[in-house]
């Protein structure tokens, strides 16, 4: 009795190729979409540089005491009063706003808040959309024309009247506890952000559904939740994580924008947004610039950073700029 060799079926298996010229056949690893991807990226300057940056504030935003360890004044909340919209010198990096405050320390802080508000809005726009998208795609017929019209009124509340609307109908105030007020935040951005990811992911789901693998899955009798989580999803989730991506940056910006009217994030919570608003009071950009230069500066970096990295990323994962 003559024993069979061993055979691997896994996806990474290698492949095994006949030589050109009748030479010895060689093997090539099996490639999947992710390390295609992979593999363009690593030779995209801009996804390094960008990446650089995302990492540099979301450090920023974890740690802040790493940053304001050795600055003259690493208390945020800190306000000297006979130094109001000193400019930046040796004392003050950055200067010191209308109130006092060190504008070095609380643009190292704010990156917490805004950056935190960015984060978990995209989170919950992919959740929530992911699901309705999925949904609607694979069951389709009156499931998918009910969440699609669902879909359809919201999407049609722009993000900024829509979050205006929100939290001025919601509205937070100094005793309000931080994570309530965040949370605010992030649901008017989250409730009115996901019929755009549901869009996308119902349009991947129709794509992936007719596929031979999807359909040899229900072939074999696979149920409805094993066809979705192991076949349908994981080859329809590209797009939906570049759009995520491009989406942070946006959501943040649009964090800066809610807390420069008054209705986001609110003191003695520290963001970006707050200090844009703080340095744009009468009077105050042309006394003290460096109020409004610097939070500024940090903000567009980081909403530059990410949409750099979500075109660095749908790039990747599309197979026609390749």
């Amino acid at each position: 009795m003559t024993e069979r060799p061993a055979t691997d079926a896994t996806p990474e298996a290698a492949t095994v190729m006949p030589a050109a010229g009748g030479g010895e056949p060689t093997t090539e690893k099996a490639r999947s979409l992710g390390s295609d991807a992979w593999e363009s990226l690593r030779r995209r300057p801009i996804f390094w540089v960008s990446s650089t940056l995302i990492l540099l504030m979301l450090l920023m935003a974890i740690f802040p005491q790493l940053f304001t360890f050795f600055s003259p004044n690493p208390d945020p909340l800190f306000a000297d009063q006979t130094k109001v919209r000193q400019p930046p010198s040796a004392d003050a990096w950055f200067g010191r706003d209308g109130q006092g405050f060190d504008v070095y320390s609380r643009t190292i802080y704010g990156a917490r808040s805004s950056i935190l508000v960015g984060v978990l809005a995209s989170l919950g726009t992919v959740l929530l959309g992911g699901i309705v998208g999925i949904i609607a795609g694979f069951y389709g017929r009156w499931v998918d024309a009910t969440l699609s019209r669902v879909a359809d009124i919201f999407f049609a509340v722009p993000l900024l009247l829509g979050g205006i609307l929100i939290l001025y109908t919601f509205p937070s105030d100094f005793n309000t506890p931080y994570l309530l007020v965040v949370g605010k935040v992030v649901f008017a951005l989250a409730i009115l952000g996901w019929p755009r990811i549901a869009r996308i992911m119902r349009a991947s789901v129709l794509q992936v559904k007719p596929q031979d693998y999807v359909q040899a899955a229900r072939a074999l009798g696979a149920s409805p939740g094993r066809i979705i989580t192991g076949h349908v999803l994981p080859n329809a989730f590209a797009p939906v994580i570049v759009v995520a991506t491009i989406d942070l940056g946006v959501y943040i910006a649009t964090e800066a924008t809610l807390s420069f009217l008054g209705i986001g994030l609110q003191p003695p919570i520290v963001s970006w947004g707050i200090m844009i608003s703080d340095a744009s009071a009468l009077g105050m950009l042309r006394a003290a610039p460096h109020m409004l230069l610097f939070p500024s500066l940090f903000l567009s970096v980081t909403v530059l950073a990410f949409i750099m990295l979500g075109d660095a990323v749908r790039d990747a994962f599309d197979p026609k700029s390749r």
